[in-house]
């Protein structure tokens, strides 16, 4: 069935104008001013409301076996909050334990996803070991259509690779064309901190930060850099929280490395001063890399208004407060990481970015979906309003006020690190290839319709 959207106020990353928007089966087919429905079409109006592009997250943990435990999201819950949030595609981490081979980590990823995932889905394919196996296996990864891997410099004998796995991966990716993604911090200076912060008897979340201070992160993108430029591979930093990170990835920028940058909403908005909420409160926000102090929110939003940082995203790994975070009452290494908010992402980017007057309307669209479709081997496929594109759109109502509770969120999870927060701006209508999935906030789509995204980088 056809879709038209009437007095459409379209806002892409480059551009902003009034039209209607004809959608017909997954596609846009039409832009123009003045178009008449189709027979059977469905027309929304949307008088009064910007259109986006489908927002993207690029760093989602949907699925995630971590500390002897598993996220609460399944892919049909997550993929809804997405959705309830305007994101309509996510990239998901395949982070398969060392004693897995990526052939069998994708495969689970994938199992996972089939049949539950409402909104479209893509993959990054986490590389925990190298070996002439891997290799021949990853190759063929490629080949089925994921463009970007996953280091963690970091998780040491979990997730972690070391130097030489590192090289061998970033190595492949140049010859691939492949996109590396990197958790930067240092597992070696990690390790020996968290030891020395026990032994001296603080345990509790508040000690999270110093056992992963601004220098061990920033030491982590050094490395890094270090190896791309030598192999020559397009890398991409996930979530960057401080200063001394961005400026070594801008050293290396300015020597030629090709590296994105990618920080979250909670760096955003979050400092480390609720991870030291006493009751053990703060565990609800430890996350790894830490909330920093707040002096590192100016230069993050400054630096996304400058196109230093390219994009926004959320590392969603949820974990419920009451029955998994408590694994690491008496001992912080052990507290399950993340700050689920995969549904709060785009209401509180617009809030605090937006209505701040921190980023433009266009700035907003790219940092939160044009860069990563660019970044990613997905546009004009995915990012943009424009024919040919998908039909991925939020009709966004700025109007709109409301407050954030996880009694009324849709990610399942029993807590919500934004609690009584306000909201000035959300989704009233969300669509996935020409289908209404949302519409005030509420997911009325079709369950398993999300679609693997095949991505074919192009070879440097």
């Amino acid at each position: 069935m056809a879709l038209l959207i009437k007095n459409a106020d379209i806002v892409n990353a480059d551009s902003r104008y009034t039209a209607d928007i004809l959608c017909d089966g997954e596609t846009i087919t039409r832009i123009d001013r003045g178009i008449a429905p189709p027979p059977g079409a469905e027309v929304i109006d949307a008088t009064g409301r910007h259109v986006f592009p489908g927002f993207i997250d690029p760093h989602t943990h949907i699925y995630l076996p971590f500390m002897g435990t598993f996220s609460k999201d399944d892919y049909e819950t997550g993929t809804k909050a997405a959705l309830a949030g305007g994101t309509t595609t996510i990239f998901e981490m395949v982070c398969p334990s060392r004693s897995m081979s990526p052939a069998e980590g994708f495969a689970l990823w994938r199992q996972q996803a089939a049949g539950k995932a409402c909104c479209d889905y893509t993959f990054h394919m986490g590389v925990t070991r190298f070996d002439a196996d891997s290799a021949a296996q990853l190759r063929e990864i490629v080949g089925g259509g994921v463009g970007s891997f996953k280091v963690f410099l970091a998780y040491k004998g979990a997730f972690g690779v070391d130097d030489t796995e590192l090289w061998q991966t970033l190595t492949l990716a140049r010859e691939l064309g492949v996109v590396v993604t990197a958790h930067c911090e240092n597992e070696t200076l990690v390790a020996e901190l968290q030891k020395q912060l026990l032994a001296a008897g603080r345990t509790g979340p508040e000690a999270h930060h110093d056992s992963r201070p601004p220098r061990v992160e920033a030491e982590g993108v050094h490395h890094l850099m270090t190896f791309a430029g030598l192999t020559g591979a397009r890398v991409y930093i996930v979530h960057l929280s401080c200063r001394e990170a961005l400026e070594a990835a801008l050293a290396a920028r300015l020597r030629g490395v090709n590296v994105s940058v990618e920080t979250l909403i909670q760096y955003l908005v979050l400092d480390k001063t609720w991870a030291e909420k006493p009751g053990f409160e703060g565990a609800k926000y430890v996350m790894s890399p830490p909330l920093r102090d707040a002096a590192n929110q100016a230069v993050l939003w400054n630096a996304l208004a400058s196109g230093l940082v390219q994009t926004v995203g959320t590392d969603h790994a949820p974990f419920d407060f009451l029955t998994q975070k408590p694994m690491g009452r008496d001992d912080f290494t052990k507290i399950p990481n993340g700050i689920p908010s995969i549904e709060d992402r785009i209401n509180l980017l617009w809030t605090h970015g937006v209505k701040s007057g921190r980023l433009s309307l266009q700035q907003f669209v790219a940092v939160a979906s044009t860069n990563a479709a660019k970044i990613f081997d997905l546009w004009p496929r995915k990012g943009v309003i424009q024919p040919g594109a998908d039909a991925d759109l939020v009709i966004y109502d700025p109007a709109y006020r409301g407050t954030i509770s996880a009694k009324t969120q849709t990610q399942a999870v029993d807590y919500n690190a934004f609690e009584g927060w306000p909201i000035e701006g959300r989704p009233a209508v969300v669509t996935v290839r020409g289908e209404v999935a949302v519409r005030d906030g509420r997911f009325c789509g079709t369950v398993g319709r999300g679609r693997f995204l095949e991505r074919r980088p192009a070879r440097t």
